[in-house]
């Protein structure tokens, strides 16, 4: 792996990211560069990776992997941050994002950056999970709600989420085999019909100051609970990201932070051989 590989540093409210432009003729990511990367001691650290390479059927494609190697499926907010340099990069207040989810339509507002998430996945077979159920009250302590963004989500409504052993008890729901590609959790409390308050463990990764496709998720749950409408904001410990249900899909808004440029050396690249 002898290509030189640069890299942005990125993140969308604490929601950490690198993001490598394979366009400029970077070699396979590999499971094994992806982990060495994630790594916040002998690496740079992220909550996830995002790659960005041509796409015949937008302006770009986006692939996303989490910090342990695995396909992260889809990722909110560096959908957000990608979206925002590249219509900086082109002068462009709108853009198109070829996903896993399928292709994915940004508006930029400033730093400001809305993202149209596509509509949310509903049926158990499509969240994914094991077997056929009801996804609005799963067969599980608390009596989650199950969604797909992309990527499964499973939210908790509790009395406050402050007072939640994340580390404690989202591992174990995290890989639950209800679960069969895992999944993403939340904890969430209604601040008021249209406010909610959440804390994120995301599948991978672990705690996380934000989650773009969480907040999708939660917001989607709490408005077929009847908990809120469907236009809500959602503060977590690394800010506030604003969910707007529309007919047309769940669009997400936030602020989004390119904080600096790097390349990495020959001597880290060596040591991944």
């Amino acid at each position: 792996m002898d290509h030189q590989i640069t890299f942005m540093k990125m993140h969308g409210l604490g929601n950490d990211f690198v993001v490598i432009d394979s366009r400029n003729g970077v070699q396979k990511i590999t499971p094994n560069l992806v982990g060495a990367l994630g790594d916040r001691h002998r690496g740079i650290g992220f909550d996830q990776l995002a790659v960005i390479s041509d796409s015949p059927d937008a302006d770009v494609a986006l692939t996303f992997f989490n910090k342990d190697g695995s396909s992260a499926g889809a990722c909110g907010n560096a959908t957000r941050c990608v979206a925002c340099y590249e219509m900086e990069r082109l002068d462009l207040n709108s853009l198109t994002l070829t996903t896993e989810r399928g292709i994915l339509f940004a508006l930029r507002n400033n730093n400001t950056v809305s993202v149209n998430m596509g509509h949310p996945f509903l049926a158990w077979n499509e969240v994914p999970l094991a077997r056929e159920m009801d996804t609005l009250h799963l067969p599980m302590d608390g009596s989650p709600t199950a969604t797909g963004m992309g990527n499964p989500h499973c939210t908790f409504f509790v009395k406050n989420v402050d007072e939640v052993e994340l580390e404690a008890v989202a591992p174990d729901i995290e890989n639950d085999p209800l679960f069969p590609q895992r999944t993403n959790v939340q904890f969430v409390h209604k601040v008021s019909k249209d406010h909610l308050r959440m804390r994120v463990w995301e599948r991978g990764v672990g705690v996380t100051l934000a989650s773009g496709s969480s907040s999708c998720a939660a917001a989607v749950a709490s408005a077929r609970l009847g908990l809120t409408g469907r236009k809500v904001q959602i503060d977590l410990d690394g800010g506030t990201i604003y969910v707007d249900w529309r007919e047309d899909g769940v669009w997400m808004s936030g602020d989004t932070s390119h904080v600096f440029n790097g390349t990495l050396t020959t001597q880290f690249l060596k040591s991944l051989t």
